[in-house]
């Protein structure tokens, strides 16, 4: 880990049909790479695929996906919550965000969880209540709250833990969230393909916990 403190693999759409975003759902963000430029003035820390600005309310962490290291994810971890972000190929055509929710649904059900659909700030999002064990050994529920953001041919999943996963609309994670740059590339891509991270040279490495 650094810090900075299949299912359907079809081929990618190439063609001219818009993606289906509701009026005003991305006008702040998080953006596309195409949308935003200066970045380095504003103080984000590239890590390849994704642009997150930095800020002294959360520290960032990349865990590795798998034993050949690839990274799928950064967490901004605050004092009482986090945040992952993954982001994935898409189709011009969107409507991505459907089918990984329905699989979200079916995989929450399958762990014993309950999930609820609401409306947030970008459409059709999850509250997740899971089975969890406490600190202090108790059995106790982690709430999780997951939002799907559709840009141009891609995807970015958001899943708030902790204090923001309850309170997210004024919690500083959302913020972060907003100032996100999604930076999908040209190449084609296939339908649900991780846009893998890449860990800056400037990394600390966290110790490893036992």
């Amino acid at each position: 880990m650094a810090r900075l403190r299949k299912k359907d693999r079809q081929e990618v759409e190439d063609v001219d049909v818009p993606a289906p975003e509701a009026p005003g759902v991305r006008d702040q963000g998080p953006w596309d790479s195409t949308e935003k430029s200066g970045t380095e003035e504003q103080g984000y820390i590239d890590l390849g695929s994704l642009l997150v600005r930095g800020d002294e309310g959360y520290a960032l962490q990349l865990p590795a996906d798998n034993e050949d290291g690839e990274i799928g994810s950064v967490m901004l971890v605050a004092d009482d919550s986090a945040l992952e972000l993954r982001a994935f190929a898409a189709t011009r055509s969107g409507g991505l965000w459907d089918e990984v929710r329905a699989d979200i649904l079916e995989e929450v059900a399958r762990l014993d969880g309950e999930c609820t659909e609401t409306e947030g700030p970008f459409g059709t999002e999850l509250q997740v209540t899971m089975p969890a064990t406490m600190p202090d050994g108790e059995s106790g529920v982690q709430p999780s709250l997951i939002l799907g953001v559709e840009g141009p041919r891609w995807m970015l999943r958001a899943t708030f833990l902790g204090q923001a996963a309850l309170f997210p609309a004024d919690h500083p994670l959302m913020s972060a969230l907003r100032n996100v740059i999604v930076v999908r590339g040209s190449e084609p891509r296939i339908q649900r393909e991780p846009l893998l991270l890449t860990i800056p040279p400037n990394a600390i490495a966290a110790p490893l916990e036992d």
